[in-house]
């Protein structure tokens, strides 16, 4: 149990960059050993710790004969409570699950946590999560968070023993590392840099101690973005979030779902590619640069997104850590 420390605590007992990665959780009809296929592989390079996402049921609306409108479901995913626990008592690693605004009332989100308190989980991300397919804009749950500064919030109260329900007996006090989200090419909704930066300290100062950052393919958005942060007060340790890119439709894909630029020598290199499988080591090699960069100007961690597929993130590892 010694392992399972809060991510700022390794962090700040580390004396060199960190490894770690995220997951997402398997379709509902697969069970555990799909999630072996992506973290076996990556835990020979101790991993501080390992996130797991995690993805609102997805459901569309469709018109009866009588002209009612039902809502169907129409994917699930396993939950990511049984996952980090799956994970953390199988391998001995921190898990760091993500905590969001859709699909919960806040009294979910409270039965939640106190079942990630009680497996020992000791941090947790926290994120607004993105809108229903089906809905151009979110959409918070009658009854739930519509940002992720109250998330942060709710989980900052249980670590000070203030629940929901005041009378509620035998309360304990949390202690969760609450981590949350930044964006050094600016979140897709905000009007501009400033303003998304203002909201980050908010949810700092609302308690949340690390930043995990969004993708970038352009170090320069990161060191940038570290030292905006810096002037305006932020003082958590921030980590770099990376992706190898790994097919040619990313080219639009990426930009247009995480509102980011590709660098101009990256896209070439991408479209000189005959097949994916070239594409797949164009990316390899630019994660690996940016990654001996990162680790020269002393990031904390490299945080690398998966997406359920661990080959290339383990070239990359073997190649820097």
């Amino acid at each position: 149990m010694d392992n399972f420390l809060q991510v700022n605590e390794h962090i700040h007992k580390a004396d060199k960059t960190l490894f770690s990665f995220e997951l997402l959780p398997p379709l509902k009809g697969q069970n555990f050993e799909h999630i072996q296929q992506a973290v076996d592989p990556l835990m020979e390079f101790n991993p501080a710790f390992v996130n797991v996402t995690y993805h609102q049921e997805e459901f569309v609306y469709k018109t009866l004969a009588n002209g009612l409108i039902e809502r169907k479901t129409v994917r699930k995913r396993p939950g990511t409570v049984g996952i980090a626990a799956a994970l953390m008592y199988r391998y001995q690693v921190n898990v760091v699950p993500h905590i969001i605004c859709g699909g919960f009332t806040r009294e979910e989100t409270e039965n939640a946590l106190i079942d990630l308190h009680f497996l020992g989980v000791k941090n947790l991300l926290v994120v607004r999560g993105d809108p229903q397919a089906s809905m151009k804009q979110f959409q918070p749950e009658p009854g739930g968070h519509a940002h992720a500064i109250d998330l942060v919030k709710q989980i900052n109260d249980l670590n000070n023993r203030i629940y929901l329900e005041e009378e509620l007996l035998n309360v304990t006090a949390t202690d969760f590392c609450i981590g949350v989200a930044g964006y050094p090419e600016k979140h897709i909704e905000a009007p501009n840099l400033e303003s998304d930066l203002k909201y980050l300290k908010m949810k700092i100062d609302a308690g949340a101690s690390f930043i995990v950052t969004q993708m970038f393919f352009d170090n320069r958005k990161y060191f940038d973005f570290v030292k905006r942060c810096r002037a305006f007060g932020i003082d958590v340790p921030i980590i770099p979030g990376l992706k190898p890119i790994s097919s040619i439709g990313q080219l639009s894909t990426l930009p247009q779902t995480f509102n980011i630029d590709l660098p101009d020598e990256l896209v070439k290199a991408v479209q000189a590619c005959s097949d994916n499988k070239q594409v797949r080591q164009v990316g390899v090699e630019w994660a690996i640069a940016q990654s001996k960069e990162l680790m020269a100007n002393h990031a904390p961690v490299l945080h690398f997104y998966t997406m359920g597929r661990s080959d290339n993130v383990k070239k990359i590892a073997e190649a820097v850590f």
